[in-house]
């Protein structure tokens, strides 16, 4: 009978969450973003409106129909989506680039999370900066554009897939970065060409076979073509396709962030 009375069910370890730690850390990561919103919110709105303005203005009179819509309608959710990225981009990477300099990286690093934990945190926050950004993109361009909706359900996927991807890479060049210059490289050499070369302002139908092929490979067409044909019910390349190869690359690099973060790579002497 005490044997009965002392038996009690262990969980193992691993399969234990922390979910306290876990929401704390990503709450931390919503707040920091917040905290500076004209900088993290406000800021890539107004870059938005100045793109528009400048293609629309400088370049639309003399632009023909794309895919079946007026060429601002057909930029907008490219450049609605470019932002989503670069900023899930930005979130991740700057907040481990600036706990590694201030040196209060040990805060996540010393209460009782998990590798996967403050991983899947960490990515979670960038992931919701982005699509903060799409949303409020979205409503305050409203009453300047008539954005016709196809499919919200397909919308949201494919913001969740790019906005993901982009927080594993910046996530990986977070732990990779020793110094703000190192962060810029993979920004100004991989991150905004792969932005501008993937059929943002302009169908990929149109390039030369070496470029079509090209587009095809980069991975942020097809986050952005998804996300336009939410919107349009058109796309350059096959959704379905994109679908798989967005969700390949984001299992492989979720993966690769947890590998980097438990082994400790460039976060611990």
């Amino acid at each position: 009978m005490n044997a009965i009375k002392d038996y009690k069910i262990r969980v193992p370890k691993a399969m234990s969450i922390n979910w306290i730690g876990f929401y704390t850390l990503y709450k931390k990561e919503i707040l920091r973003f917040l905290n500076v919103w004209i900088q993290t919110v406000f800021s890539p709105i107004v870059t938005l409106v100045l793109f528009l303005a400048v293609f629309t203005v400088a370049l639309g009179l003399n632009r023909n129909n794309v895919l079946g819509h007026d060429y601002g309608v057909f930029i907008l959710p490219g450049l609605i989506c470019m932002q989503i990225l670069q900023n899930a981009f930005a979130n991740t990477s700057s907040s481990l680039m600036i706990a590694k300099i201030q040196g209060n990286i040990v805060d996540i690093l010393y209460p009782p999370l998990s590798a996967m934990e403050v991983t899947c945190a960490m990515l979670l926050g960038a992931i919701t900066r982005g699509l903060i950004i799409g949303l409020f993109s979205i409503l305050v361009m409203i009453p300047f554009a008539h954005i016709p909706i196809y499919n919200i359900f397909i919308i949201i996927l494919f913001a969740l897939l790019g906005s993901s991807m982009l927080a594993c890479l910046g996530f990986i060049t977070g732990l990779w970065a020793q110094k703000f210059d190192n962060m810029a490289t993979i920004t100004n050499f991989i991150v905004v060409p792969l932005s501008f070369l993937s059929g943002t302002f302009y169908s990929i139908q149109n390039l030369h076979s070496v470029f079509y092929f090209i587009s095809h490979v980069n991975p942020f067409f097809y986050a952005i073509d998804g996300f336009r044909y939410g919107f349009l019910g058109q796309a350059d390349g096959s959704v379905i396709l994109g679908f798989f190869y967005l969700t390949f690359i984001n299992l492989a690099l979720w993966v690769i962030c947890y590998i980097l973060f438990k082994k400790g790579y460039r976060i611990k002497s």
